[in-house]
């Protein structure tokens, strides 16, 4: 398990959900690992798992929607170690919950776009100036089906990962140049806490009927009946982060069970079919 040996890596939201999966994955194939959060207890708890494991592992404070947060991040990195080889653009956040689109006052447009699109084009560009000084790297950016597929509800957070997916094929094709592959993941019905973060004290029990019911219609409508967790994104991760992938630039990846594929065909018993 060395497919990173000698690999610098930042993750960006890397102390829990989706990003801590990668931060681990990473950590085992031998990456010096860079956790970037505004979580600090949990980061800090992270890195010390990872090096008491045996692994090389540092958190930075970093919130992504301050760019000059953001050069700090990369610009620390390289100091410490030497490098950066790997760029993981994961930290994002949920728009809240509303009853309908009328009901949508937008007063969390700017911070959720903020955070969601422009910490994943900040991160790309400022990973990027050192990659194609220092032969190429990658960078993985952390869309959402719901950038892919319309649906009601937390239309920002939407629009935010929709354009996540363009940024990232027009980047892709832009750093080519240098040998800079850019990709992007998009998960779907991966339990983490995002939702949960977005909600009020008053909203908590209306999420929580709000996303068993959403998870339930995703189970139904995906062809693929086992759960996806955290550390089938993270195996996504690594694939776009080593060599195995070295002729792959501008994808969408869905790790999904087939969710944006079409939904499934609910196939009656032979019994009660009728005859041709």
């Amino acid at each position: 398990m060395t497919e990173l040996a000698g690999k610098v890596a930042i993750i960006t939201g890397g102390s829990s959900g989706i990003g801590r999966g990668i931060a681990e994955r990473f950590a085992a194939e031998g990456a010096a690992v860079v956790i970037a959060d505004v979580r600090d207890e949990d980061g800090e708890d992270l890195v010390a798992e990872l090096t008491s494991a045996g692994g090389t592992a540092h958190f930075r404070h970093t919130d992504v929607g301050d760019q000059a947060q953001v050069r700090e991040l990369v610009e620390t990195t390289v100091s410490a170690f030497g490098g950066l080889h790997v760029m993981v653009n994961n930290a994002g956040i949920s728009s809240p919950l509303r009853k309908g689109l009328f009901h949508e006052d937008l007063e969390e447009f700017d911070r959720v776009m903020r955070v969601n699109l422009l910490g994943v084009m900040a991160g790309t560009r400022d990973a990027a100036r050192h990659m194609a000084e220092h032969g190429g790297g990658s960078v993985i950016n952390l869309g959402s089906i719901g950038g892919i597929q319309a649906g009601g509800g937390v239309s920002t957070y939407r629009a935010s990962k929709a354009a996540i997916i363009h940024f990232t094929k027009c980047a892709a094709i832009e750093l080519a140049h240098y040998e800079v592959r850019v990709n992007c993941i998009a998960p779907g019905n991966i339990p983490t806490p995002i939702l949960a973060s977005s909600a009020t004290a008053e909203d908590r029990e209306r999420l929580e009927r709000f996303e068993a019911r959403i998870r339930a219609q995703m189970r139904d409508d995906r062809p693929l009946k086992r759960e996806g967790t955290a550390d089938d994104v993270a195996e996504a991760a690594l694939y776009l982060a080593t060599d195995r992938s070295r002729y792959v630039t501008g994808i969408v990846l869905p790790v999904d069970g087939g969710t944006v594929a079409g939904k499934v065909i609910v196939r009656k018993p032979a019994a009660e079919r009728p005859s041709p």
